[in-house]
């Protein structure tokens, strides 16, 4: 192992002489490229069983993998790596061993080859959508190219930032010169979730490479593939170490890697309950962390809003497409009395038309669920919102016929109408197309119901009047409100909730600079 080191060591040596030589607008890695590749079967088939650690696909250290299975017809596709923390400890070592050197390069020197490693991963587009589609049931279409799209954005963006990582002069005495410094965390952990996980990986990778990090992730057991393709195409670019892809489970990889003494920084997307274990990890290292968790996000229609609109908005807003599996979802319909049967009946022919089916279909709207057991936990919601008296399903869109999908996880979006804001299914995060439409009469009354849960990721409200949406967004208890549109989380929108929903935000300038560097404060005495 230490040979492999010393190697890294030389190579490292050689690549950043070769940084500091060249001018800003020369390649630093000039070796050959990696192919697109299309077929999303056979790519699976070459990243089986592998991690990204100090820029090489290595298996685990115990040499065990675990199957990766398509949600739409059951099969398995690849393998992936089954971690723990042997693995662990050679990804953090490696990165530790690199990022020393990383963080001499300038930020914009840094922030070049992350935008590098953006249009690269530009030109892989479409490769990367059909793998997270093969992994995820995601459709094609209508989810994975626009988070592919996202990816490359992120990278882009973080990319151009790099010269805003810069300090302050700070007033204070007329003999002393103050001033800030921002510096690496150094180590960033980042554990990211099966439902977008392209998108939530840059969101953490991006900043915390052009701060001058070094990155070790874990994938989600569910959709291990497409991000670990995504490093691999970046150590094209990046130097090994820099950029390190672990997969495998969560207390057996994960918690590892939340408490290993070297991390500095914790980066977590997940639900309510993974994410309070992975704080603890770290608050007893007193590592500093970022938490992404749930959302039980509320719409609220209001007597004067656009109906046609609001609609729209309700399928967008409701992740249908995604078969509800985001926690911005709108889960939560709160609809002025007057406007409620109107909005239903519009809202179920909007998603009874849209087509559930083969992911890789271009025809096909939505997808399936991740999982056998997030199937059976969205069908036990279904069960009990059916069960409760006075509520009613409203079933949209139809499932698939194709003979080759009848073992795929699919199921239909599901309006309930007739339960209220105490129900299970209107308090707890179900993460799949179930939706509670609930009736109000009152302005104060909804904003009651709408702040009356133990989440605030996300809140949304469709009204005509300026002062009714001004007032909303300053009393509505989430961290991302939006009037009159329902749009997914983009990088340069601040993103992050209040209460359960988590802690920090991610996607900004001003995230990168508060989670991703220590903030240091110099004084200087002039006599």
């Amino acid at each position: 192992m230490q040979d492999t080191y010393d190697a890294m060591a030389i190579h490292y040596q050689e690549f950043f002489m070769s940084v500091s030589a060249a001018p800003a607008n020369t390649q630093v890695h000039s070796g050959p490229r990696l192919s697109v590749n299309l077929d999303a079967q056979a790519l699976a088939q070459s990243l089986s069983g592998k991690h990204y650690i100090n820029g090489q696909l290595v298996g685990s250290a115990s040499g065990k993998t675990f199957d990766v299975v398509s949600p739409a017809t059951r099969q398995v596709v690849g393998k992936a790596a089954l971690g723990d923390a042997a693995d662990v400890e050679a990804a953090v070592k490696s990165a530790k061993a690199a990022q020393k050197e990383w963080a001499k390069l300038t930020p914009r020197e840094r922030g070049r080859l992350v935008a590098e490693c953006g249009r690269l991963l530009e030109q892989h587009a479409e490769e990367l959508a059909r793998l997270v589609c093969l992994e995820t049931g995601k459709a094609l279409r209508t989810e994975c190219r626009p988070e592919s799209k996202v990816l490359t954005d992120a990278f882009e963006m973080f990319g151009g930032l790099g010269s805003e990582i810069k300090g302050e002069t700070v007033p204070h005495k007329t003999d002393m010169l103050v001033l800030t410094l921002r510096e690496p965390v150094g180590i960033i952990g980042a554990i990211i979730p099966w439902n977008v996980p392209m998108m939530l990986l840059s969101l953490k990778v991006c900043p915390g490479l052009v701060a001058g990090n070094a990155v070790v992730v874990k994938s989600a057991e569910e959709a291990p593939l497409a991000v670990l393709r995504i490093a691999q195409l970046c150590g094209q670019i990046l130097p090994p170490g820099i950029f390190n892809m672990l997969s495998g489970m969560g207390p057996e990889c994960g918690a590892p890697l939340a408490q290993h003494k070297d991390v500095g920084k914790v980066s977590f997307t997940g639900s309510v309950e993974t994410g309070k274990i992975v704080y603890k990890y770290a608050a007893e290292r007193m590592a500093t962390a970022t938490m992404e968790l749930g959302g039980k996000s509320p719409m609220i229609i209001m007597q004067d809003a656009d109906l046609d609109k609001a609609v729209d908005g309700a399928a967008n807003g409701m992740r249908f497409t995604r078969c509800g599996q985001s926690c911005t979802a709108a889960s939560r319909i709160f609809v002025h009395e007057t406007l409620h049967d109107a909005f239903v009946e519009k809202l179920k022919a909007k998603v009874d038309a849209m087509k559930m089916g083969d992911p890789f279909d271009e025809a096909t709207d939505i997808g399936t669920i991740i999982s056998s057991g997030q199937f059976e936990k969205v069908k036990s919601y279904i069960a009990i919102g059916e069960a409760t008296s006075g509520a009613k399903a409203v079933r949209c869109s139809a499932l698939p016929s194709d003979a080759k999908l009848k073992d795929g996880f699919y199921v239909q979006p599901v309006m309930f109408t007739g339960l209220d804001n105490n129900s299970r299914l209107a308090r707890e995060e179900i993460f799949g197309p179930v939706t509670c439409v609930i009736k109000f009469k009152t302005y104060a009354e909804v904003l009651a119901a709408a702040n009356d849960s133990d989440y605030g990721l996300a809140a949304t409200i469709w009204t005509k009047d300026l002062k009714t949406a001004m007032d909303a967004a300053h009393k509505l208890q989430a961290g991302f409100v939006q009037v009159n549109q329902n749009v997914v989380v983009q990088p340069g929108l601040s993103y992050g909730g209040f209460k359960q929903s988590g802690i920090g935000k991610e996607a900004t300038l001003e995230a990168m600079l508060e989670h991703f560097t220590k903030k240091k404060t110099v004084l200087i005495n002039l006599n």
